[in-house]
Parts: C-alpha cells; structure tokens; sequence
C-alpha cells in the first residue's frame, strides 16, 4: 500500500453503496490515516529511528432514523462493516441524519516532508548547542515529521478530501546537582522547518535562571505564566465556550453572550488556515472559517457541531471533531489563538516587583469550574524585575475565570503548543504556598 493512495480508492463508495442496499436511508464514510517517523534522542546520543503508520475507516449511517457507527483498523471488510454498523442501529432511538451535501473538494497540504537525515542534523545541532555550555547535562529529544490525511464522502453529494504535514520537537534537558534534580523541557510544532538553535536557547535561559534555589513568594501575588504553561488557562476557557456545555448548563459563561468574562486585554479567535495545522472542514464536512469567540474581553460566541447547533437554536460553527474514529462528532477546537500584547517574556518579568514564574506544573487542568491547585513542577522567583533563582516545594491555587479578570499583562511572545497559540500572560488573584529555602 503505497502512502500517495488509499488502501482502496473505491472503498468509500462501496461503502456506501453496500449501505444503501442494506436499507440505510443516509450514510457516510471518513476515513483518516497517518505516517510519521519520529527520530529520538536519549541521554545526548541518537537512540532509535522509526516508521508508525495508520489508516482507519468509519461508517455511520441510517436506518429506520436510528444511527449506527462501525469502525475498522488497516484492512476493511466492506459487508462486515455495514453489517455491523447496521446491528448497532438496532439499540440506537432515531436521531435526526447529520450530513452536510456538496461536492467532490481536494485541499492542497500547506507544509513540506523533511526527510530523516534533517530530523538527526536537527537533534544533533540542539543538543549541541545545550551541552556547549553545560556539559555535565543530559538532553533527550524527540523529532518528527508527521503526514496525516483525511477523507469523508457521504450519500448526498460530499466528498472532501486534505492532507496535512507537521513538524514537531520535544527537547529535555536533566541536570542532576548532589540530591537536586531538575528537568527542563520545551517544544516546536511548525511547518515546513524546525529551529533547534533557538528551542535549545529557551531551554539554556532556564537552566540559567536555575543555577540557585530560593525560596518561594507567598500570598496573592502575580504570577507569569509562559507561553507553555498557559494551556491551563485557555483549557478552561475553551470549555466554557463549548455549545454542548451551555446546552448543559454546566458553562459558567451561558447566559453571558455580548457580556464582559474576561479582562479587556484578551481577545480569542479561531483561524482555521494559519500555524503549522490547517483546518478546510470540520469531520462532519462543514467549511471552517474564521470566528472571534472573545474579542476585547466581550463573548461574542459559543462554538458547536451540527447537533449542538441546532439544539442551541443557531448552525453549526464547523467545529464538530471526533474524538476518535470510534467516536461521533462532538464541539472541538482547533487552531485557537490569543491575540498578543506586546514585549519579550523578559520585558514581562520586568514589570514585577515580587513574583512567580511558572513554567511547568504537574497536576490536570481546571476544568469547567475554573478551580485549580497545582504543583509549580519548574517556577522561578522574580524580585524587582529580576530573576533571582528556582523555587521548589510550591502550589499555585485559585480560579481561572478570576484570573482572567486580572490580567496585567500579556507578552508579544506567543507560540504554538498543541492546537493552542498563546503568549505569556501576567495574572493576580492567585494564592502562592511554599517552603523556605
């Protein structure tokens, strides 16, 4: 099976075909595939090469207006899976059919392949570039050039199809001192090109902010969280802005449209062609466009699938994602972005007379209650302006939509992590508990 074709390029249809034969009044076919060969480095040295590849086919359909779902890995025995798609119909109340018509699409790839020998030279370079002036550290790193396409074709019309290429990197620098352990680590996600040199800076800045550890502040004070960490943040909001959650009136946001939520500073949009992924339609075969959820702190809008959409009274915002292939359409994000402020990080760290860094931490998000306590797994102590060490033994507590509120500063140094650009972001009202040095 060669990655240009599918493993049939006559599947779908038969799908379909076989579906409509079975009594299925409506159906579709998506299928999604990957190809990536992730190049790892461990303890300095280039420690494995390797080829991961995928491809897996689901079928929904109608029947009687009760919806069926089957699912196959690699090989597809096109009977069996309308067959067994059909069979789970059967437990199913009728729904109504979700399909979105139109016509054959093909949307060109934004990014490039790089080949491995680029991926080695890359891990090669950064872990150079860290052991230069810390030696005694040990890096591990992970490199990887991924392909991913996705086909949905369904019985009224649809057929679109886009493949997509990422480039990522994860680099961890270990640096043991006596019965001191630190870890510092950091990643890329863009097209086309990765710039180790610069990935392996941010990891020695830090190193460098941790030659010494002092105590922690303690009490309300602000906290900077790096553009790594504020996924935390953004994680909430993202859930509070999902049309199934204010179906379920469980978003604290629900009754706030056109309403202030957040502080004036942030405004927060979706932009389906931008970064190093792009998005032409939604895994229901909806076009993507461009939406501003917050804008200047105001809600302007909740995202939806098609269902959610219809139940909200409003249309889908193409935003209905499977979370699996074995799973339906659900409201997703992709692609959310927060606008920037302007300035370095270290132009941020300025600003602060006495304060928190926090740049990694263990423990999960907030969640849709916004309520969070959380180990700083690697933050550094700010005293006018300055960094002047690592702080162990800390927690971080508080809500995140009172944080929000507070804002005092976003940074100008937004980057991408996962499906998430954000800069660095400056908040009050969090509780700070720790042990002196």
């Amino acid at each position: 099976m060669g990655w240009e074709t599918w493993q049939s390029e006559s599947l779908a249809e038969q799908l379909l075909e076989l579906a409509a034969k079975a009594g299925a009044e409506a159906a579709e076919v998506y299928q999604a595939r990957s190809l990536s060969r992730p190049v790892f480095f461990e303890a300095n040295r280039l420690k494995q090469l390797e080829i991961a590849q995928s491809e897996g086919t689901t079928l929904r359909l109608w029947k009687h207006g009760r919806p069926g779902l089957a699912v196959a890995y690699g090989a597809v025995e096109p009977a069996a899976l309308v067959e067994r798609a059909i069979a789970l119909s059967l437990l199913n109340h009728p729904e109504p059919i979700e399909l979105v018509s139109g016509s054959k699409q093909t949307y060109p790839d934004e990014g490039s392949t790089v080949p491995v020998e680029q991926l080695v030279h890359w891990g090669k370079e950064a872990i150079a570039h860290i052991r230069t002036p810390y030696p005694e550290v040990l890096v591990s790193s992970e490199w990887e050039c991924e392909i991913e396409s996705t086909r949905l074709i369904n019985s009224i019309g649809l057929d679109c199809s886009h493949t997509d290429t990422t480039l990522s990197c994860y680099l961890a620098a270990e640096w043991i001192r006596g019965d001191d352990f630190l870890t510092v680590s950091d990643g890329q996600t863009q097209r086309n090109t990765l710039t180790p040199e610069s990935l392996a800076q941010q990891i020695i800045e830090r190193l460098e902010w941790a030659q010494e550890n002092v105590a922690p502040p303690t009490g309300r004070v602000p906290v900077l969280f790096t553009a790594k960490a504020a996924d935390m943040l953004w994680g909430t909001v993202a859930a509070a802005l999902n049309g199934k959650r204010v179906l379920e009136a469980a978003s604290p946001w629900s009754d706030r449209l056109c309403q202030a939520v957040t502080h004036n500073s942030i405004t927060l949009y979706q932009q389906p062609d931008i970064g190093p992924f792009s998005c032409p339609f939604d895994d229901e075969g909806t076009i993507t466009h461009p939406l501003t959820f917050i804008k200047n702190g105001i809600l302007q809008l909740f995202y939806t699938d098609r269902t959610t959409g219809r139940h909200l009274g409003s249309d889908t915002t193409g935003n209905g994602f499977r979370p699996g292939l074995g799973s339906y359409p659900t409201p997703s994000l992709f692609n959310l972005l927060i606008k920037p402020g302007t300035g370095t990080m270290l132009d941020l760290i300025e600003m602060m007379e006495d304060g928190l860094i926090v740049d990694q931490m263990l423990g999960g998000s907030a969640g849709i209650s916004g309520e969070f306590s959380i180990n700083v797994e690697l933050g550094y102590r700010v005293k006018q302006g300055k960094v002047i060490g690592r702080v162990k033994d800390t927690m971080v507590a508080g809500n995140v939509y009172t944080a929000l509120k507070q804002v005092v500063a976003l940074g100008g140094d937004a980057e991408w992590n996962g499906y998430c650009y954000t800069p660095s972001i400056i908040v009050e009202g969090l509780s700070v508990t720790g042990k002196a040095e």
